[in-house]
């Protein structure tokens, strides 16, 4: 049974639950996600999923890789971003943290991977474009970074009217930072300054988006993307102008930090 919200409310297109704390975010966001692919599934033979990665992602996978409520036999996945030169061998990739805390552990019907090593960036832009245009996208989890980035669409590089699904962008300083917490790069000049990136034209031609956002640390980015009018400057801001079914899963000290 999914935990109670404290409190529910809309911004715009963006309907937005608040936790009291990440555990039950991680379980409420799971049960969105669950009765999500049940549904798609009596509608269709396959579902396909875009999954994220980070900390904010780590108590929904963990969530979902105990279901067994789900025909994961049925679903496709593929992941939002990579970064450029690492394979998926390295531990800071992230095809690493999805082979580690998803792929291994649900019997999906395939799980397609970025190629950060690919030896021409572009043509594995192209090869990715072509996986996600094949089905339409029936799910995009989503993190927020600390700029309002949504996969590696920094705010310098994000276009609301992107012509392109899969891009190569350079990553901006704040985001490069970002990473330093994955306890992976030593100090910022390890931190890769390219990656390849779902655009948000693929993010938001999803069906349904469910995104978590928790820590007080976040708390100014999540009031930026409430309460700031939508642009390029916020990123992740871009969820409220499409349809009815994005879901932003916070707590209430990132709402209010204590």
């Amino acid at each position: 049974m999914s935990p109670t919200a404290v409190r529910t409310f809309d911004v715009d297109a963006l309907h937005v639950q608040v936790y009291s704390d990440p555990d039950r975010l991680a379980q409420a966001a799971a049960s969105q996600v669950i009765d999500h692919l049940q549904y798609t599934l009596q509608q269709q033979a396959t579902a396909t999923v875009v999954f994220a990665t980070g900390r904010s992602q780590l108590g929904l996978l963990r969530q979902l890789c105990q279901d067994t409520t789900v025909d994961w036999s049925r679903v496709i996945g593929l992941h939002l971003d990579e970064f450029l030169g690492l394979n998926r061998d390295h531990p800071a990739s992230f095809g690493y943290y999805l082979d580690q805390h998803l792929a291994r552990w649900l019997p999906l019907r395939s799980f397609h991977y970025l190629r950060g090593d690919a030896p021409k960036p572009m043509a594995e832009c192209d090869r990715y474009t072509g996986l996600l245009t094949q089905t339409p996208i029936d799910l995009c989890l989503l993190g927020v970074g600390n700029n309002g980035h949504l996969a590696f669409n920094d705010p310098a590089v994000a276009d609301f009217n992107d012509p392109l699904w899969v891009k190569l962008v350079r990553l901006d300083d704040i985001n490069r930072q970002q990473q330093l917490a994955s306890d992976h790069f030593s100090e910022l000049r390890d931190v890769p300054t390219y990656g390849i990136t779902l655009t948000l034209s693929a993010i938001v031609n999803a069906r349904h988006t469910v995104c978590c956002l928790f820590g007080a640390h976040k708390h100014d980015i999540l009031t930026t993307l409430l309460s700031a009018p939508p642009s390029s400057a916020c990123p992740a801001s871009i969820l409220r102008l499409k349809g009815a079914k994005n879901y932003l899963f916070t707590d209430t000290c990132t709402l209010v930090p204590s």
